[in-house]
């Protein structure tokens, strides 16, 4: 099954060189997949174009079944929030709502029941260990537990496709190759996984497929020999 489907895309800002250029590209169910490049390559472009955050100049874009690229402001706000986890560097939690409440909302906004986000959010925050801070508030964590409490806020919709923009980032090294870690364990167990980055070890830890933009084209896209 095809999560991704990328065709002919390209996303032209102003008069100058486009940020995507023609880019065709697949993702299938349960993949592993690393954007890599340097800054100004076009990579956050692309990704924000899957999100259904900016739409294309030219070409499709159609995620887990749907035209993106079609959608209107509120239809695509709905998509992110049922089919689509975004983990961002920088957490983007709310600083005025607990851990708990930060990663119950978006199941909330989308129609379950306060008790039952509660709940999810509670076994999310389980499993990521980072359960003891439930009541706690953002502000007071640290950052390598900041970034599990918005991985935790991304999958609690049970999203087909999670993106994740630069996550470690912002990290030291330690927070960050926990949550390298903590990406493997999820692509394990099923979840396919976009990975925007220009570090290329971050991809390769992570990924089993590793597609490289340069100047907003596809140069090269490699898939891991798997481990025998």
């Amino acid at each position: 099954m095809t999560v991704i489907d990328l065709h002919g895309v390209s996303r032209r800002y102003d008069a100058g060189p486009p940020a995507l250029d023609d880019v065709s590209l697949t993702v299938a169910k349960g993949e592993a997949v690393a954007i890599l490049g340097p800054s100004g390559s076009g990579k956050s472009t692309l990704l924000n174009l899957v999100a259904g955050l900016d739409r294309p100049t030219a070409g499709t874009v159609t995620v887990d079944g749907v035209r993106v690229d079609r959608l209107s402001e509120a239809a695509a706000a709905r998509f992110r929030r049922e089919r689509v986890g975004l983990v961002f560097q920088f957490f983007n939690l709310l600083d005025d709502l607990t851990v708990a409440d930060n990663v119950a909302l978006p199941a909330q906004l989308g129609g379950m029941t306060g008790r039952e986000a509660r709940r999810r959010a509670t076994e999310l925050l389980t499993a990521l260990g980072v359960d003891r801070h439930a009541d706690a508030y953002p502000g007071r964590l640290s950052g390598g537990e900041r970034q599990r409490v918005a991985v935790a806020r991304a999958l609690v919709n049970r999203p087909a496709l999670l993106l994740a923009d630069e996550p470690t980032g912002a990290l030291d090294t330690a927070s960050g190759a926990a949550v390298a870690q903590l990406l493997r364990d999820l692509h394990a167990d099923g979840q396919t996984i976009v990975l925007v980055t220009h570090d290329a070890a971050l991809a390769g830890s992570c990924a089993t497929r590793t597609v490289r933009i340069v100047d907003g084209r596809v140069a090269s896209d490699v898939t891991a020999e798997p481990v025998r």
